[in-house]
């Protein structure tokens, strides 16, 4: 039994898994992550923004945030060409591995950033007025 749109091909009770669908599926849902984790950097680096240099840990956080932002935009770099690329195709097959490696360690990197930024407070929001 064979099934279109790349779901599955059964030959003989065997089932054999199409990679490039899974591959693009697990890229697509990766860059959602991402994409959530970039809109919650925004609203921090808007919050230490308003709280000014005045913010004990100003420079500090900056930098982090800064430091994360550029982490989650190279991986979203490294989802969008690994989604690009044909993982049936045996040459590419190494680069991607190569790529998908280099793409987990920067998402353990930004993750572990992202820890310290939540450690070091960002709480103002704009919402209640400099006392």
């Amino acid at each position: 039994m064979s099934t279109t749109g790349g779901r599955s091909e059964r030959q003989g009770g065997n089932t054999s898994l199409n990679l490039n669908h899974y591959a693009t599926k697990k890229t697509v849902a990766g860059s959602m992550l991402d994409v959530a984790l970039l809109m919650a950097n925004a609203a921090q680096l808007k919050a230490v923004l308003e709280q000014g240099p005045d913010f004990r840990y100003y420079i500090t956080v900056l930098v982090l945030i800064g430091s994360s932002l550029l982490f989650q935009v190279l991986a979203g770099i490294l989802f969008v060409a690994m989604a690009r690329k044909d993982l049936n195709n045996v040459a590419n097959q190494r680069k991607l591995d190569i790529m998908n490696n280099v793409a987990t360690g920067l998402v353990f990197i930004t993750t572990i950033i992202n820890i310290f930024i939540t450690a070091f407070g960002v709480q103002k929001t704009g919402l209640y007025p400099k006392t």
